[in-house]
Formats: structure tokens, sequence, C-alpha cells
């Protein structure tokens, strides 16, 4: 198969890659072009970010979060790579994980910011997960992240969080809400959050390129990146939507992505207005963050893991 742009010009290279829901073959070079231009469309029909802020880019180690710095570099923009180490020693994986980041960084010529759980608040996610005695890690992991982007804004002056969303998780996620008719999440769930009562605006650039998309990217560019998932990670229900969303769009392409396109502007409007009122946020009495109780989940969390650490060595 040949490269469709090249072909239009005259030249035979081959298509490295064909995009069956654009109808698209594209060889290394227009590949990478193409998937560079769609993520800045994206940055500025939602007016995401300018040139003239620095965006904080969530990185795990990951393919989507590794591309994601990558294209934003590439575009031009001003980043700061965040990486949250859990503290998870099974296969080495924060170990690894940090070390990819760092290389990234060194490589091209980025600044990275590694925030460890364990040398800041004493605890690594699963021994916190375990001394609060909550049996699903992920959530607890979950809280833990969105409180230390939200932090690390804060103390930098930063006022956008970019994060390594696709097609495929907003997709599965949309689903997962749709069958289960969560308003709330519904009429929240977009590429973009505004900054509000002290949160940072938050940033999805890939809500429209596919995992496939994604990875090529990563992989045509050699980025280094983590190729197994969190030792804690267990059989969530948004793989079993996608698997379902995959299989529709091998018999259907373009589904996912008409999915999301028509949801944003058709049905989110919808719940959007259904939304109650926003909660009073006040400042939590430890840490200062916003939240809507005296004292934020994440240090009511650590307030007991303390109290039960200290009880069970005493």
């Amino acid at each position: 198969m040949l490269c469709r742009i090249c072909k239009d010009r005259g030249k035979r290279n081959k298509a490295v890659i064909f995009l069956r829901h654009h109808r698209l073959a594209l060889c290394e070079k227009h590949f990478l072009e193409w998937f560079e231009k769609q993520v800045e469309k994206t940055i500025k029909k939602f007016r995401m970010f300018t040139r003239k802020e620095t965006v904080l880019v969530a990185v795990s180690g990951g393919k989507d979060s590794l591309s994601l710095w990558k294209v934003l570099i590439a575009l031009g923009y001003k980043t700061l790579g965040l990486h949250i180490n859990l503290g998870i020693e099974r296969w080495n994986y924060s170990k690894t994980s940090e070390e990819i980041c760092r290389e990234f960084a060194e490589k091209n010529g980025a600044e990275l910011v590694v925030f460890s759980l364990k040398e800041r608040f004493g605890f690594s996610i699963e021994e916190i997960a375990r001394e609060a005695r909550r049996k699903d890690v992920c959530s607890v992991c979950g809280t833990f992240k969105r409180y230390v982007m939200n932090l690390v804004a804060k103390e930098r002056g930063i006022n956008v969080i970019a994060t390594g969303h696709n097609l495929d998780d907003e997709a599965a996620l949309l689903l997962s809400n749709t069958m289960r008719w969560e308003i709330g999440y519904l009429g929240r769930q977009s590429p973009v959050l505004p900054e509000e009562a002290g949160f940072p605006k938050k940033v999805k650039p890939f809500a429209f390129q596919t995992e496939k998309e994604t990875v090529s990217y990563a992989i045509l560019n050699g980025i280094r990146f983590m190729e197994t998932g969190c030792p804690n990670a267990k059989e969530s229900t948004s793989k079993t939507f996608k698997r379902a969303l995959a299989m529709i769009e091998h018999e259907m392409p373009g589904t996912k992505l008409r999915f999301y396109k028509e949801f944003l502007k058709k049905a989110r409007p919808l719940f959007e207005k259904e939304l109650k009122k926003e909660l009073e946020l006040r400042r939590c009495t430890e840490c200062g963050m916003p939240t809507t109780q005296e004292i934020c989940s994440v240090c009511s969390i650590l307030k007991r893991v303390r109290e039960n650490a200290k009880s069970r060595d005493n």
C-alpha cells in the first residue's frame, strides 16, 4: 500500500500505517506530520493553551503520556513534565518508569519534576492503601495522582495540566457512563475542564487520537516506553468497554470517533444543564488545597494511615 500524500505528489513511497476510519494510508514522514497537525487542531479548537503558557504534562512512562510530551515539544509549546513515583517495587515498576521519564527528558532537552510519594508522604501507594484498609489500590492511586498534579501545578504557578488520555479511553469512559446514566460525569466529560475554584485547567490533546495512532507515533519516534501495565491493575470495566467498542469499530470503522464527537456536540450540553450547582469549596485545614470538606480526602487518608502505622508499630 502506498502513502496517499506521496502518491498524490507522484511518488511511490510505501505506507507504514493505514487509518481505516480516515481511509488514509501514510508513510512515516507524513504520518508524523499528520498526527502532530491533528493534535494542534484539537488544541486550537478547544483553546486548551497557548505558546505563552507553560503546560504541566503528566507522564507515567507509558506510550500515551510520553507521545503527548513529544508532540507538544515538537509543536513548540512550553512544557514541564511531571512524573509521580508511586513507590511500587514489584517488577521494578516505579524505578523503571522514572528512569524512562528521565531518559526522555534528557534526550529531548526538557525539564522533568519527579514527585515521590514515599519521600513526600512517607509511604508508597501500596502502603497507603494497606494502612488505610482500602482494597482497591487503583482508586486510592487515582485520588493521590489528581492531588499531586494539582499541588505541583499550584507550587509552580502553572494553570494548565495535560494528560495523555486518547480516543479509546474517552469512548470507553463515555460508554461506561452512558450505561450507568451517570449524569454528573456525562455533563463534565470533555477534552477540557476549565480552571475553577483553585483547580488548574485539565486538558486532553489526544482526545480524538486512537491508541493505535499514539503507539505508532511513539514507535516511529523511537520513544522508549513502559510496555507492561501497573502490577496493581486488575481487569477493569474500562477494558471490557474498550473490547466492545473495538469489535464494533472493526465492523464499522469510525464508530468511536463519531460516538465521542456527536456526544460532545449534541448530548453533553443537555447533560451539562442537569448538573447540580457546584458545592462550595473551602481550603483544607491541613494542606490548603481546595476541598468540599474541612480536611481534603488525601489528608484524611494520610491521617488514618499514620495513625494505623503508629498503632501497629506500638
